[in-house]
């Protein structure tokens, strides 16, 4: 399975991809912002995204509404500082799958993730 990180932070972009244990998973991408990853996504077709919630240019709620437009299978976790409710009901309302608080660990990303993969496999 392939994942794609949508974040505005290096650091964070970096951290994701640094604490990717999961063995089926493979990094397939780097996004800056939402615009970038409609693009990216259209070329690279990730069944995994981590998407931050407020980026430059179009925000995560948004491009997760336009990633599930265009593929409805892929599993959309947001990872994101704003850890209110509200946030994290319009997200999943809109077609992510899970919320991962920031700031989080290792263990607090591959358990997200894992729960994404066990997701996909019950499918």
């Amino acid at each position: 399975m392939k994942l794609m990180i949508v974040d505005d932070s290096k650091i964070v972009q970096n951290m994701i991809q640094r604490f990717l244990t999961e063995k089926n998973i493979e990094f397939a991408g780097k996004a800056n912002n939402g615009k970038e990853a409609l693009d990216i996504f259209t070329i690279v077709r990730p069944e995994i995204v981590t998407m931050d919630i407020t980026m430059p240019e179009m925000d995560g709620i948004e491009a997760v509404k336009r990633i599930v437009a265009i593929d409805d299978s892929v599993r959309i976790l947001v990872v994101s500082a704003l850890a209110d409710k509200a946030t994290a009901i319009e997200a999943l309302k809109n077609g992510a799958h899970g919320f991962l608080c920031k700031p989080f660990d290792e263990r607090d990303l591959n358990d997200a993730l894992y729960e994404l993969i066990e997701d996909l496999v019950d499918e």
